[in-house]
């Protein structure tokens, strides 16, 4: 238990699996009371069946975030139940895997509605309860929302808008002391490559990369849970992310072969 946050209420958007299952299993192990949001009932009962156990408090709602009534009903459920709301987080997305030259428009607009109208409806509506707990919004981009990565348009424009999305509302509500912060995780662990959009918009199924190597979700989760209670304006996750920040800022050019030969060396890469 942390006294941070105990009794603090929490909304995970993405909340059935990966990063967003895992982050809602951290914040309950702390304290708080989490609202669980996703668009597959069983797994997000299997979530909440888990944190119930170990002695936490949590109640789930299906939406799909790309239905801004949906968002509305999922902060309207929270206040209704738990009579405030602490910390909204913004997780839920879909990534991609084709060369913008091949893909289908409607794969472009599939992700951008997940990825950013998603955390801006969520955002939207539950902006004035956060302001008034001098809460916290947490959005999910990506290393993909610092550099552009070959083969992820969509994703990473995705991911770039909900960044200054993010620092735009922060910077609207430096008054109201509420806290934003930006999440951008490297490449992490999580089955969001295997439900990735391939050119036609239908899911690739198998994942490019060794997950193994990768950063672990929980380890993502513990992060960003200390982020919050410590109130950071945005959290690089893991070695690589630190080490593409980097180079971004002084060595663009290379940077662009870089992500070019990386994203080319990928099993059935849609660059070869």
């Amino acid at each position: 238990m942390d006294k941070f946050y105990k009794n603090k209420v929490a909304i995970v958007t993405g909340a059935s699996s990966g990063i967003g299952k895992a982050i809602a299993l951290e914040l309950a192990r702390r304290g708080a009371k989490v609202v669980l949001a996703a668009r597959r009932e069983d797994k997000l009962q299997d979530v909440a069946q888990i944190i119930c156990k170990n002695g936490g408090e949590a109640i789930h709602c299906v939406i799909d975030v790309t239905v801004e009534e949906l968002c509305k009903k999922l902060i309207d459920v929270t206040i209704e139940q738990y009579g405030r709301l602490d910390i909204l987080v913004c997780n839920a997305g879909i990534s991609m895997r084709a060369n913008f030259k091949d893909v289908d428009m409607d794969v472009l607009h599939r992700l951008m509605n997940v990825n950013f109208w998603g955390t801006v409806y969520c955002a939207k509506h539950a902006l004035p309860y956060l302001i008034e707990s001098k809460g916290s919004l947490v959005g999910l981009s990506s290393i993909a929302g610092i550099h552009g990565l070959p083969g992820r348009t969509a994703y990473s424009a995705s991911k770039f808008a909900v960044i200054g999305f993010m620092e735009t509302v922060r910077i609207e509500n430096l008054k109201n002391k509420l806290h934003v912060l930006i999440a951008v995780p490297g490449f992490t662990a999580s089955d969001i490559r295997f439900k990735a959009l391939i050119a036609d918009g239908s899911e690739q199924g198998d994942t490019p990369r060794n997950e193994e190597k990768m950063m672990s979700a929980e380890k993502v989760a513990k992060c960003i849970a200390d982020g919050i209670k410590r109130r950071k304006r945005v959290l690089i996750l893991g070695a690589s992310g630190k080490i593409i920040v980097f180079l971004k800022k002084f060595f663009s050019k290379p940077l662009d072969k870089i992500f070019y030969k990386a994203m080319e060396k990928e099993p059935g890469s849609p660059l070869t």
